[in-house]
């Protein structure tokens, strides 16, 4: 197998990237990008810590990603497992990257900063849902900003609705469980009770 070593070696394969390609980084959140970020209800969250690296899922309704101002987001920690990876990793290392996703578009916007967990009373509060604060906020200071070209969502037709996949063929959250604890937790009771639960911890 002949793997890539250098930097050289890669740009003797890819070259360089075009002017599009540089032209659309921006050190603050443009008028675009903006609309971007208010239209998006889903991101991927990137940490880095001791132990490695984690990418997470965030979501919630479109918006949910508040421009604080042309420098800063600010994204509510909302109701999860409570492993608490990606707010581990900030507190210890505080680069990290988001991917933001827009349902039917095929552009994404990704963002790079440093990131900070606050507990701050009044911040909380004014993000809460339905009663509910957030226990935290993650603060994002943006390095820089831009947007990705639509090629992958095209490839992989991701928003088709005829290409969804049957959840039928999938393994269910109980039945993974139950494999990965000899039947110890999860199984078919987990999977009924998920939703009532789910919906009852929303926020």
């Amino acid at each position: 197998m002949s793997v890539i070593a250098t930097i050289d070696q890669l740009e003797a394969i890819y070259g360089h990237p075009g002017e599009s390609s540089t032209v659309k980084v921006a050190d603050r959140i443009t008028p675009s990008y903006r609309t971007m970020i208010e239209k998006s209800p889903f991101a991927a969250l990137a940490t880095s810590g001791p132990e490695g690296l984690d990418c997470s899922p965030r979501g919630d309704l479109p918006g949910f990603v508040r421009i604080h101002d042309e420098k800063t987001l600010i994204m509510p920690d909302r109701r999860g497992n409570n492993r608490i990876d990606s707010l581990r990793n900030i507190v210890r290392d505080p680069r990290v990257a988001l991917l933001f996703l827009i349902p039917g578009s095929g552009n994404t916007l990704r963002v790079n900063g440093r990131a900070q967990v606050s507990v701050d009373p009044q911040l909380l509060a004014s993000l809460a849902m339905q009663g509910k604060a957030p226990r935290t906020a993650i603060i994002i200071a943006i390095d820089e900003i831009y947007f990705q070209c639509a090629r992958a969502i095209v490839r992989s037709d991701l928003w088709n609705p005829d290409k969804r996949a049957d959840p039928m063929t999938l393994p269910t959250p109980g039945q993974i469980l139950a494999e990965m604890s000899d039947n110890r937790v999860g199984g078919d009771e987990y999977d009924r009770e998920w939703p009532e639960r789910a919906r009852q911890t929303m926020w």
